[in-house]
């Protein structure tokens, strides 16, 4: 084998370098891409986990509200208690930092308790600096900083030994604070301080955020956490959690995202099969006379199997090789110029370093193999079932009924089935495999297809030599057809579906935005951050209005009217992310202020109604017309000013395309009611006719340095139009990723269809010089070549729009739900459709005939001389 190998193989692929070439360029480039999504993301996470273990330490367990801090009493029970040996209490929230040029960033701030913290959490252990009192760490008005702080204030990497200060803010004041060391801890902007000075100053006293435990040898966690809820006097909203649930809610969270990524790098190394399967099986139609002699001489079917499949492997372990040198190469270079985020909003902020997996680099290796094989099967087997005989005389293999379009209809059944099957562990499987059966069903189905179309289209060119040449070759050799455009078929396909996918996602939340943007100006306070996709506390939680301000809002010049928002993070589960509790005017109907998915149901009497995201159905089961217990738990375990047990009612189900995670909305007076909070975390201003913009914008800032004592940029105002133009924008960046992969496959497609034709049109020199003998000229040859390749595109296309349309319903009903919880209107993008279609169309066209000119050009004589 390895002498057929160095001869026969070799000479194949010396005699078509470029066509082996683009065989190896779609394995390479689908591994190197599946490759470096893998190490991206990998790395992010690694990150992410790294900085929260630095922060969190390693505890045996972690004592957290459901929502907010709780009493500091908490901590001294714990501290007596006889299985416990160490109990390290925290107080950490998001604030603001004023970096230089007075531009403020966002800072956490944790405040630690110095003297328990190095067995349990030494990376947040301060570090005083060369020129600092040694007891700074616990004094007032110090704070200790980790790199990525003084990176994002603009200091120096290491103090320079100089007074060094910092001002924070959490609530309306700024506190200056000098810098007297570092903290070792990773991940984001840190500023680390002694708890007791943090209560104080930051008005916090007698509040924790949470508590750091290591037990004594041999307890047992779950009796020690039964035994303290069960205590008198604990407090109900204080919760157990595992030191490693931060880390493994945000992997859980971003899970689907990061797997529908690599499922989507991967549909490049899924087209170069297809592309692999088309360069074997014309070498192999090529070359069957010589197989056959190969035959006579010994060589048995199995080896001709055998020898077929090595070319494929051969191919596939250099696609791979130079696959996993290239994602390797691509992974350093996005972690170094983008950071570890891919647009999916889970690891802004992180900045990691490359972690290169050999476990990783062998899976996606032995991918981009078994690709290959995958694709050489095919053409091995017509290799190995080749008859000798007939082969060497030049008739080929006898026509056999072929009974494609039964498995075809059995592979789009089988997809069908495999679309209804319910998500595993939050992750499609079902559904992808479900895309895959119905892309290699259609496939499969492409012979019948061309039949099916070009039969009834032969008659109408029948008087007209040149289409009825291209189109009858196009009948004639409808095998041959499909083989060379079935890479073109899978990938342009799968950019329809990924086309109609985006485009159904940016017309949904286009219309979200029209719903949950109704006013012309939004205020919120100036928080440390934005809620994002981390699962964590939103900042908003902290930064609020006075009712009085909402009432100086309302009498300003060019205020037509105002409406209020409240958000809250509240932990239904200590195995999922916060969900968000926002109160706010229902004014009218949930209907007209919310974008509802049906319609609202009536409250019942006694019960207060609330309207939940899509994402509560599926992560906690918030059916609309059932009672919802864990709201009513969780808000009950919570400082209210009175224990009224309260019936929550799931009076609809509304889209929410800002957390994943979950939220639930009520009516502002039935929050006020129960919590007694009149704060609001957010102001919406509708402006009166005529009135301006700016002189709003300035007259709310005015208003809030008046009031608030401090500056005009305490408040946050931006207009409906920038909030539009912003979500869109991240919206966009967010399928940045999805646009080249799609730009990569339908590259590799139309290089397939460059190298099919190419061996096609070699491969007819013969065919080509008995048209020249029988008075076809140069440029008739060239319209037939060309002819050709549109009719071969053409069905291409159409079998790729109809394939991609099928794969489109399964990735916006399906996917997208399973995936991220939330639903989507379908949009068909129709002209973006046709004009996707119509380049495929021209390029295969223009292909074939840059390919035909070649050929074209060769004496006819001896292009015939064999048959003399």
């Amino acid at each position: 084998m390895r002498a057929l190998l160095t001869t026969f193989s070799w000479q194949e692929l010396r005699h078509h370098p470029w066509r082996n070439a683009a065989a190896v360029l779609a394995v390479m480039l689908g591994v190197a891409l599946a490759f470096s999504v893998q190490l991206i993301n990998a790395s992010a996470l690694d990150e992410f986990s790294s900085a929260v273990r630095s922060v969190n330490g390693q505890p045996d367990l972690e004592v957290r509200a459901v929502q907010g801090g709780f009493d500091e009493a908490v901590f001294a029970q714990l501290a007596r208690h006889p299985q416990v040996t160490l109990a390290s209490p925290v107080l950490e929230f998001q604030g603001l930092a004023l970096a230089s040029g007075e531009r403020q960033v966002p800072m956490r701030v944790i405040g630690v308790d110095a003297l328990v913290l190095p067995t349990i959490a030494p990376a947040l252990m301060p570090q005083p600096a060369a020129a600092a009192d040694r007891f700074a760490l616990f004094a007032p008005g110090h704070v200790f900083l980790n790199a990525a702080a003084r990176s994002v204030l603009g200091l120096p990497t290491e103090a320079s030994g100089a007074t060094e200060t910092v001002q924070l803010r959490s609530g309306a004041a700024w506190h200056r604070l000098d810098v007297a060391g570092h903290v070792a801890a990773s991940g984001t902007a840190l500023a680390v301080m002694d708890i007791a000075a943090a209560q104080d100053l930051f008005d916090q006293v007698g509040r924790l955020s949470r508590i750091d435990l290591r037990l004594a040898p041999g307890t047992d966690r779950a009796a020690f956490i039964d035994a303290l809820q069960k205590s008198p006097g604990w407090p109900a909203g204080v919760q157990f959690a595992e030191p490693g649930d931060a880390a493994e809610r945000v992997s859980n969270l971003s899970r689907a995202y990061r797997v529908n990524l690599t499922v989507l790098a991967l549909v490049a190394l899924f087209t170069g099969a297809f592309l692999v399967f088309s360069v074997l099986a014309l070498s192999v139609a090529k070359r069957a006379q010589q197989f056959a002699l190969l035959g006579v001489l010994g060589l048995t079917p199995r080896e001709r199997l055998r020898l077929v499949l090595a070319e494929s492997l051969v191919l596939g372990v250099i696609g791979s090789a130079a696959g996993l040198a290239l994602g390797t190469a691509l992974a350093a270079f996005a972690l170094r110029v983008l950071g570890g985020d891919l647009g999916g909003g889970y690891f802004e902020g992180v900045a990691p370093k490359l972690h290169w997996s050999g476990g990783a680099a062998l899976l996606y290796g032995g991918l981009g193999v078994g690709a290959a094989l995958v694709g050489g099967w095919w053409p091995a087997r017509a290799a190995q079932a080749l008859p000798e005989a007939q082969t060497l005389k030049g008739l080929g293999a006898a026509p056999t009924q072929s009974r494609s379009h039964w498995l075809a209809l059995g592979l789009i059944a089988l997809s069908a089935a495999l679309a209804n099957i319910p998500a595993i562990g939050g992750i499609p499987v079902a559904a992808y495999l479900s895309v895959a059966c119905l892309l290699v069903g259609g496939i499969t189905a492409l012979p019948w297809l061309i039949a099916l179309l070009y039969d009834r289209i032969a008659p109408v060119f029948a008087q007209r030599v040149l289409p009825m040449l291209a189109i009858e070759r196009a009948r004639r050799m409808r095998g041959t057809a499909a083989v060379a455009v079935s890479g073109v078929v899978a990938s342009l396909s799968l950019a329809v579906a990924l086309t109609v996918m985006v485009a159904s996602f940016r017309d949904s939340v286009t219309h979200w935005l029209d719903v949950v943007l109704p006013a012309d100006l939004y205020v919120r306070a100036t928080s440390g951050g934005r809620g994002g996709n981390s699962g964590g506390t939103s900042s908003t939680d902290t930064a609020t209005f006075p009712p009085a301000f909402v009432q100086a809002l309302a009498q300003l010049p060019g205020v037509a009217r105002t409406g209020t928002l409240r958000t809250q993070s509240l932990q239904l589960d200590a195995s999922q992310p916060a969900v968000t509790l926002i109160a706010r005017s229902l004014e009218g109907s949930a209907s007209q202020s919310l974008p509802l998915v049906g319609s609202a149901l009536p409250v019942p009497a006694g019960q207060i109604g609330i309207y939940v995201s899509e994402p509560m159905v599926e992560l906690y089961g918030a059916k609309p017309g059932t009672a919802f217990a864990p709201l009513a738990a969780a808000l009950s375990a919570t400082e209210l000013p009175t224990k009224v047990a309260h019936t929550y009612f799931v009076a609809g189900v509304w889209r929410d395309y800002a957390r994943q995670f979950g939220a639930i909305t009520m009516d502002a007076r039935d929050y006020v009611q129960i919590t007694g909070q009149h704060d609001v975390s957010d102001i919406s201003l509708w402006l009166a006719p005529g009135a301006s913009e700016g002189a709003v914008q300035a007259a709310v800032r005015a208003l809030a340095a008046r009031q608030g004592g401090g500056s005009p940029d305490s408040v946050e105002i931006a207009s409906v139009g920038q909030i539009r133009a912003t979500s869109l924008r991240i919206f966009d960046r967010s399928f940045a990723v999805t646009y080249w992969l799609q730009a990569v496959a339908i590259a590799i497609g139309l290089f397939g269809i460059a190298a099919s034709f190419s061996a096609q049109v070699l491969a007819r020199r013969k065919e080509f010089g008995l048209l020249a003998h029988l008075g076809f000229t140069r440029r008739q040859v060239l319209a037939v070549v060309a002819g050709e390749g549109a009719a071969w595109t053409a069905i291409g296309a159409v079998a790729g729009l109809v394939l991609g349309l099928a794969v489109s319903v399964v990735l916006v009903k399906v996917v997208n739900p399973q995936s991220f919880h939330w639903t989507m209107d379908l949009l068909v993008p129709w002209a973006r459709l046709i004009a996707l279609c119509g380049a495929v169309v021209v390029a295969g066209t223009v292909t074939a005939w840059l390919a035909g000119r070649a050929a074209a050009g060769k004496d006819v004589v001896l292009a015939v001389k064999e048959d003399w």
